[in-house]
């Protein structure tokens, strides 16, 4: 049964860090494309970033660009997202995604094949 378990949100003050965890079970974690999305209340979810299987490859929105970074361990079957100098803005439950193969059908197309079950972040002070 393919899992994705998401760890590590929490509350934090503007300019804080976090680090999430996104740790998968049950499929061949390095032929997959991971990515973190995130849903503000109301909204719909947003892709943030994402890592294709031999982590060569980043992307991420220009509104975390050079705050967030994105890394994997593929021994472990974990991916990483760490929010740096977080805004209030920033406040959403993140989701991580897989996909098989091209990171480019996650991150273009939105292609998910198994979702997390989300970690809520809030930057509040």
């Amino acid at each position: 049964q393919p899992q994705l378990v998401e760890s590590g949100g929490g509350l934090v003050q503007p300019g804080g860090s976090l680090r999430l965890s996104c740790t998968a079970s049950g499929f061949a974690f390095d032929s997959y494309a991971i990515g973190w999305f995130r849903q503000f209340p109301g909204k719909e979810r947003e892709r943030v970033s994402c890592i294709s299987g031999s982590a060569d490859t980043t992307q991420y929105i220009e509104a975390v660009l050079d705050r967030f970074t994105i890394s994997r361990d593929n021994a472990k079957n974990t991916v990483y997202l760490d929010l740096n100098r977080l805004k209030p803005e920033d406040t959403a439950v993140y989701y991580c995604a897989a996909t098989r193969g091209y990171w480019q059908r996650l991150w273009y197309t939105g292609r998910v094949e198994h979702w997390g079950q989300g970690t809520q972040v809030t930057v509040s002070g």
